[in-house]
């Protein structure tokens, strides 16, 4: 079954101006849409009935009760699938509640639609590379530095770019058997594009954690997708960082796997060089 609403969020840049307006409302309200009629929908969007009928149709819809059968199937199978809004008379319990919500939805859809198959053939590189390079702007530059952290950590040699001009120095340094995790929200920064270009032609790997469809996704060697709609003229990424943070989580747990018993020692180890550098918990009576 086509998501209505994922269809509707990839779709409705080619609509008529008329019919985003219904795009909007309705991606906002959706639970309050399924129970309108037409000319309730029609009022609330400052739009015609007809125009309605269009909606549906570029939709791929039969009519307004095809469209509302269709998004109350979506309804039913997942609650938590709008992207985050903020009204300005929201309450400091209202737009928290909504950010959590919202974050927990986009993480429930990315997991049940990550293409395991993808995942192993990642895990089954970044194991066997020699070196392990990290990109990333703005907000997934925070990512790249978590990663960096976390790979580190499994004893391999690692290490993240933020700055366009250290990444392109990084990848005509590469060779074959290196890898690169280029991670992007939006999959069409220039920079990070040309890098990729650049790591590819030096004979390395490169895994990308980007949108579906996007520049970066078909320059790719091998992607993983990441497909968060999120309104950023505002707001910085909030939902796709987190994602993408979880993802590198699941990566690295999955290299650590594979390489066995050997390492786990090592991460012991590591630990407890790290507990002098904590205060003791308070002894219990």
């Amino acid at each position: 079954m086509i998501n209505i609403l994922e269809h509707l969020r990839k779709t409705m840049d080619t609509f008529r101006r008329s019919e985003q307006k219904v795009g909007h409302y309705v991606l906002k309200n959706p639970n309050e849409v399924i129970h309108m009629r037409i000319v309730d929908l029609a009022t609330e969007a400052h739009v015609s009935e007809p125009t309605v009928v269009r909606f549906c149709r570029a939709l791929g819809c039969d009519g307004f009760q095809d469209f509302k059968l269709r998004l109350a199937q979506v309804l039913a199978t997942d609650n938590s699938f709008t992207q985050f809004s903020m009204n300005d008379g929201d309450t400091v319990a209202e737009f928290s509640r909504s950010i959590f919500d919202s974050t927990i939805g986009v993480l429930l859809q990315v997991r049940d639609k990550l293409d395991t198959g993808l995942l192993h053939e990642a895990i089954q590189l970044l194991t066997h590379a020699n070196r392990v390079e990290f990109y990333g702007f703005g907000a997934s530059g925070a990512v790249a530095v978590d990663a960096q952290h976390k790979f580190f950590r499994l004893q391999m040699s690692t290490a993240a770019y933020s700055d366009p001009h250290m990444q392109n120095m990084s990848a005509v340094t590469l060779s074959p058997g290196d890898v690169v995790v280029a991670i992007s929200q939006t999959g069409r920064t220039k920079s990070l594009m040309q890098s990729v270009q650049l790591a590819k032609e030096a004979g390395a790997s490169v895994i990308g954690l980007c949108p579906s469809g996007s520049p970066l996704a078909e320059m790719v060697t091998l992607p993983l997708f990441m497909d968060v709609p999120e309104d950023t003229e505002i707001y910085t990424p909030m939902s796709s960082r987190i994602v993408h943070l979880v993802l590198i989580d699941v990566l690295a747990v999955g290299v650590a796997k594979m390489r066995g018993p050997k390492l786990v020692e090592h991460l012991q180890a590591v630990k407890r060089s790290l507990q002098g550098l904590r205060l003791p918990d308070r002894l219990r009576s």
